[in-house]
């Protein structure tokens, strides 16, 4: 007789086989290859911290602090609009629906529920920060 860690690590082996998994994992994949992408990430990471650098200066130029603020809004919609990038963006929505049905499952039955029960969640990304109320 398996255990549940056993029956768990067997199950997760199965969800890396399902279309869900594999759109995102190949998704990250081209991110990841996609050097005008990183380097674009990397110049908004950097930019960034020179604006949380400037902000946090209490003598900083003002315009300048706004110039940055706008290079950075405009560095993250060029990021943003990068065909990789709302691929990705796109796969991990679905991969974040599959891993909340899973935790609902998960979380049903560790509160003693039939797990068997569990309906998928519908739009649920498992962020509840984000979340306009379960359905």
């Amino acid at each position: 007789m398996k255990d549940a860690i056993t029956l768990f690590k067997e199950a997760a082996a199965q969800m890396q086989k399902e279309e869900a998994f594999l759109y995102y994992a190949h998704a990250r994949q081209q991110n990841d290859e996609d050097q005008a992408l990183q380097d674009a990430i990397g110049e908004f990471n950097l930019v960034k911290l020179e604006l949380q650098q400037a902000m946090a200066d209490e003598n900083a130029d003002p315009a300048k602090t706004e110039a940055l603020n706008r290079k950075l809004s405009d560095m993250y919609t060029a990021i943003m609009e990068n065909p990789c990038m709302a691929n990705y963006n796109e796969a991990k929505t679905g991969m974040d629906t599959v891993l909340a049905y899973i935790n609902a499952i998960i979380t049903a039955a560790c509160n003693g529920e039939d797990p068997m029960l569990v309906e998928e969640p519908h739009g649920c990304t498992g962020s509840c920060s984000t979340c306009g109320g379960c359905h």
